[in-house]
């Protein structure tokens, strides 16, 4: 998996990441890549794991706003 062949993360939503990041994990407890791939398999998750987690606080702020709108 090589860094052309990675959509960029703007473009994922949260469940394609959250995927993303699932195949990551299952991948790097294979045990089954050089150092290097599990180092650039680890560094993908940590970004992976960053994005969904502001989509996860943007969907939370936005809930939010509307619980608020309607008790006003």
């Amino acid at each position: 998996m090589s860094n052309l062949d990675l959509p960029p993360l703007p473009s994922l939503s949260y469940e394609q990441a959250f995927a993303e990041l699932q195949a990551i994990v299952t991948a790097l407890e294979s045990n089954d890549h050089p150092l290097e791939q599990a180092i650039a398999l680890f560094e993908r998750g940590q970004k992976l794991a960053q994005h969904c987690a502001s989509l996860l606080d943007h969907a939370e702020l936005r809930v939010q706003q509307l619980t608020e709108a309607e008790l006003s």
